[in-house]
C-alpha cells in the first residue's frame, strides 16, 4: 500500500491516551491560491454545521424498544421466508421501452434512459471487490435510506435525484461523474485492504495527507474527521493523494476543494443525526458529479449501511476499553466471517454465507433504516413478481418524464 503525501487535508496529530489489546470477533501538494470558503478543509474548520440543531419533532426510538420486542421477530420471520426471493439481477432494457444500455455494478444495475439514468438497487451484497451473498430487502433499504438522506442534506449540497418510482429505483439526471470517491473517517478501524486500521497496522503513518502517530489502537476515535480519497482501478479502490488527483486531471483544484468541503460537511451532519438516534457514524464514502449547468451534485448513495459503518453509541466506550469490537449494524460482521473462513481476495470459490448471518444482516439494515428515519420499514407486496413491479413502475415514470 503506497503511502500518501501531505496535501489539502491538513496533517492531523493524534495523542492517544489508551493502549489496549483488541480482539477480532465476529459480531498533494499544498496549493497556493486565493483564499476561498473551501480552504482549510479539516473538520474542525468546517463551520457549516456549527449551529445545526436536531428537529424537535423527531423523537428517536429507544434502541432497546426496537431491538428487543416482537417487531424484530416479525421481521426476522419475513426475512427467512424471503431468502429465496431476493432481487439478484434485473434486465429492464428488455422489458421497459426507452431503456438502452445496462451497466452492472456490484450492487446497482444502471440503465441509460436518454436524459436520465435509472438506478436499480439490487439485493446483492458486495465486499472484498466481489459478490458475497444476496440479502433480502437490502436493495429497498439502501434505496430508501439514500432518498431520506438526499432530502435531509439539501442545505449542504444539491443532488441528482429526479424521482423514486419504485422501492428499489431512483431516477437521476445524467451528470459527469468525478472518478474519485471521497471517503471520510472518524475512527481508525476496518478489515479490508484499504481500511484505515489495516494500512495503519502495516506501518503507514502518512495516509492521504493525514499524519498518524504511533500508538493508535483499533476502533479508536480520531480527534478530527479526516478525508482519504480513492480512485477506481479495474477491480478495486486505490488511495490517492490530492496532488495526484489534480496532476492526473481527475479534478480541478477548485472542484476538489468544493467537493472536499461538502464531503466533510455531510459527514459532520450525518454524525449529528446518528448521535441523536443513539448511533455512531464511523466512516462513509461519497460520490459527486457535475450537472449540465456546471454545478456539483451529490450522487450514488448516502450514509447507507453499505457505504457507511455504524456502531451502537451506548456500548462503544465500554467495549473499546475492554478490547472488544463495537456493536455494529453494518456489514462488517459478514466481512469478518468470510475472512475467518476463506481468503476472500484470492479464493476462486467462496463458501455460502450461513442463512442466519444473512438474516441477521437483513435485520440490521432494516433496523438502521427505522432508527435513522424514525419510521417503520414497509415490507413490499409479494403479489407481483419484483421484476414485473419494477418494470411497470419505471415505464410509467419514464413516460411521464418524456
Amino acid at each position: 500500500m503506497a503511502q500518501c503525501m501531505p496535501g489539502l487535508n491538513p496533517p492531523q496529530t493524534i495523542n492517544p491516551k489508551v493502549s489496549i489489546r483488541t480482539l477480532s470477533i465476529p459480531s498533494i501538494f499544498s496549493f497556493r491560491t486565493k483564499k476561498s470558503k473551501f480552504n482549510n478543509l479539516s473538520t474542525t474548520s468546517v463551520s457549516a454545521m456549527a449551529d445545526w440543531k436536531p428537529h424537535q419533532e423527531q423523537q428517536p426510538l429507544p434502541l432497546d424498544a426496537v431491538i428487543n420486542n416482537a417487531h424484530k421477530e416479525e421481521i426476522f420471520d419475513t426475512i427467512r421466508k424471503s431468502l429465496s426471493n431476493c432481487l439478484q439481477e434485473t434486465n429492464l432494457h428488455l422489458t421497459v421501452p426507452g431503456l438502452e444500455s445496462k451497466t452492472r455494478g456490484k450492487v446497482r444495475d444502471v440503465y441509460d434512459g436518454g436524459d436520465y439514468l435509472v438506478l436499480v438497487t439490487t439485493d446483492r451484497q458486495s465486499a472484498f471487490d466481489r459478490i458475497l451473498a444476496s440479502i433480502p430487502f437490502k436493495g429497498q433499504v439502501l434505496n430508501e435510506t439514500s432518498l431520506w438522506w438526499f432530502d435531509k442534506t439539501r442545505h449542504i449540497t444539491s443532488n441528482a435525484v429526479v424521482s423514486a418510482p419504485d422501492e428499489n429505483v431512483t431516477i437521476a439526471r445524467k451528470c459527469s461523474v468525478f472518478p474519485v470517491e471521497f471517503v471520510v473517517r472518524g475512527f481508525v478501524t476496518g478489515s479490508t485492504d484499504t481500511s484505515l486500521w489495516t494500512v495503519y497496522e502495516k506501518g503507514v503513518r502518512n495516509y492521504c495527507g493525514n499524519v498518524l502517530p504511533e500508538g493508535l489502537v483499533k476502533n479508536q476515535k480520531l480527534p478530527t474527521n479526516i478525508l482519504t480519497p480513492t480512485t477506481k482501478a479495474a477491480d478495486h479502490d486505490v488511495p490517492v493523494t490530492p496532488d495526484e488527483i489534480i496532476s492526473r486531471g481527475l479534478m480541478t483544484q477548485a472542484d476538489y476543494e468544493e467537493v472536499s468541503w461538502k464531503a466533510l460537511s455531510l459527514f459532520q451532519y450525518g454524525q449529528h443525526v446518528a448521535t441523536e438516534h443513539g448511533l455512531i457514524l464511523v466512516d462513509t464514502k461519497y460520490e459527486f458529479g457535475k450537472g449540465r449547468d456546471g454545478s456539483i451534485v451529490l450522487i450514488d448513495e448516502v450514509h447507507t449501511p453499505d457505504s457507511s459503518r455504524y456502531w451502537i453509541a451506548s456500548s462503544y466506550q465500554e467495549r473499546f476499553q475492554n478490547g472488544l469490537e463495537p456493536e455494529n449494524i453494518d456489514k462488517e460482521f459478514l466481512r469478518l466471517w468470510f475472512k475467518d473462513h476463506c481468503n476472500p481476495y484470492e479464493d476462486e470459490v467462496l463458501p455460502d454465507a450461513p442463512d442466519e448471518l444473512v438474516c441477521e444482516l437483513a435485520w440490521r439494515y432494516i433496523f438502521l433504516y427505522e432508527t435513522i428515519t424514525n419510521s417503520k420499514f414497509k415490507m413490499p407486496s409479494t403479489e407481483e413478481p419484483i421484476h414485473d413491479r419494477i418494470s411497470r413502475n419505471v415505464a410509467l415514470a419514464l413516460s411521464s418524464l418524456n
